[in-house]
């Protein structure tokens, strides 16, 4: 399912206080494209409601599970993307990772502070929050729409299914194919083949002025590229992380990243499309699905409340590799020598359409890894399953390397990392970058070998994983115990809420359709 869940953009300090939000977890009918379904979503809207923090906030979110509809699920958690969780690694959402599920008719706070520890903190920055149970997100559990303030707005991509996640997850286990979207939205619109003329979202801009977009990709398959016709705009941030300013005229946005970008409004007053092509999956499988429709509006104060016919040009594409880190984010402090430790990742598909990784397709355990952890766990044969555990030392230089072999989209939980090898079927021999490489927390597999380096000072479970949420119920998943005994002892050691421990027992005794 995909639950709709909404932007959460970290601002910079002002001062740090306790702030507290109501999330009710609902189903809905709704039309973004049009076509009405029930969906899964935040306070019964897609995309959801914008929470903006205060870096240093403590943040305390009621989360209640009113979900009813028996044809999608009905348990559910909640992941807080990009937010490094020191301490509390229970509020990272991931179900059977760090919590069990959130059951129908109950509530759960998710408590965090926003700072972390002074060697891992999450920057002022934009972050989002979705689903993490199954496929649910792909029934609308996620990101946000609405402007936060005058000249500075949020974009959302993402792709909309007319089936509901169940059905097309069953549906790709039985065939072997990636259910297609019907359509894309941007802000939560779009249109399909065929389908109404629903209005397209419009952005409204006056000329001579300079504007930052955050850009927010809740996709749950596609990559989207991104475009304003007859505009070039520059890159400053990779989720949440500030980068020198680049110029480019379109990017590859793949599923989960996040970019703020600024454009210069300095054209004639008119309209312009704004494009977010998805690229994956074709009409040959959905007929609904035209790729060209996934359009928003640019509109200049004073400009005709019309449509567009503005064309569009192909111009410089983003280049991750041409992105570095502004001097206060420390490029390439994690330096050059050899990391402490070292893995490679092999995707694999010996038993499509399930993955594996070095031959283990990840399933969902019992216990929660962080349970697990918590009860003493320090060694791999200590964990039920062992073969899907990867235990980090701590304090350690991790180098994470995975060949590749499509399009993935790797998330790693609790950290950010440094791309600093980034090939690719057309440059497959990349020289390692350790001065100023990219940091971002999503990072695409898309040809070559991909290496990333992270610092393992955040004791705790989690998730690395492709953002395909299709892919990661079909086992593209890891987990790491990072620094075992650091979890329950010592000044790292978890917080944990009286409300957490509760999670699964109650959770244990559904009856099975409810979980």
């Amino acid at each position: 399912m995909w639950v709709s869940l909404a932007a959460l953009t970290l601002l910079p300090t002002v001062f740090s206080a306790q702030v507290v939000f109501n999330l009710d977890i609902v189903n809905a009918n709704l039309a973004p494209d049009g076509f009405t379904r029930s969906t899964v979503v935040p306070n019964g809207t897609f995309p959801g409601p914008t929470f903006k923090v205060n870096k240093g906030d403590s943040v305390v979110i009621h989360t209640h599970n009113k979900l009813t509809d028996p044809n999608m699920r009905r348990s559910t958690s909640i992941h807080w993307h990009g937010f490094f969780q020191a301490r509390t690694s229970g509020m990272d959402g991931p179900s059977f990772v760090n919590q069990c599920p959130i059951a129908p008719s109950t509530s759960f706070d998710y408590v965090f502070d926003t700072a972390g520890t002074p060697t891992l903190i999450s920057a002022p920055g934009d972050y989002w929050y979705h689903s993490h149970l199954s496929t649910q997100y792909c029934d609308g559990l996620r990101d946000p729409a609405d402007p936060l303030a005058h000249l500075y707005t949020i974009i959302t991509l993402a792709e909309w299914y007319h089936v509901l996640a169940p059905a097309g997850q069953d549906s790709f286990f039985k065939t072997g194919m990636v259910p297609v979207q019907d359509s894309g939205l941007i802000n939560g619109k779009g249109r399909y083949a065929g389908g109404p003329l629903v209005p397209y979202a419009v952005i409204s801009v006056t000329q001579g002025l300079r504007y930052r977009f955050r850009i927010f990709s809740l996709s749950c398959r596609p990559y989207m590229t991104l475009s304003f016709d007859n505009h070039t705009f520059d890159v400053i941030e990779l989720d949440g992380v500030a980068h020198d300013p680049v110029a480019f005229q379109n990017a590859d946005v793949y599923a989960a990243q996040r970019l703020s970008i600024v454009l210069n409004a300095n054209q004639t007053v008119d309209n312009y499309w704004i494009r977010a092509l998805p690229v994956g999956g074709s009409a040959a499988n959905n007929p609904n699905f035209q790729a060209n429709l996934t359009l928003a509006i640019l509109r200049y104060v004073g400009a005709p409340a019309v449509e567009p016919t503005t064309v569009d040009v192909p111009g410089a594409k983003m280049d991750d590799s041409l992105m570095h880190p502004i001097a206060s984010e420390g490029p390439g402090k994690l330096g050059s020598g050899p990391p402490d430790f070292a893995m490679v990742l092999n995707i694999g598909t010996t038993n499509a359409p399930f993955f594996d990784i070095n031959g283990i397709s990840y399933q969902s355990p019992s216990l929660p890894v962080l349970l697990q952890l918590l009860s003493g766990a320090s060694k791999p044969t200590d964990f039920i399953p062992s073969e899907q555990l990867i235990l980090l030392p701590s304090n350690s230089i991790i180098d994470i390397t995975i060949p590749g072999t499509g399009a993935h989209p790797f998330h790693l939980h609790g950290h950010n990392f440094d791309v600093i090898v980034k090939s690719t079927p057309n440059a497959p021999s990349a020289t390692p970058n350790y001065v100023n490489p990219p940091r971002r927390d999503v990072t695409p597999i898309n040809g070559g070998n991909t290496t990333f380096r992270f610092f393992s000072g955040n004791p705790g479970a989690w998730f690395l994983h492709c953002h395909i949420d299709w892919h990661l119920e079909a086992g593209l998943a890891v987990v790491f115990g990072e620094s075992p005994s650091a979890n329950i002892a010592g000044p790292q050691s978890q917080i944990i809420q009286p409300d957490w421990s509760a999670l699964c027992p109650t959770y244990d005794s559904l009856a099975p359709e409810l979980q």
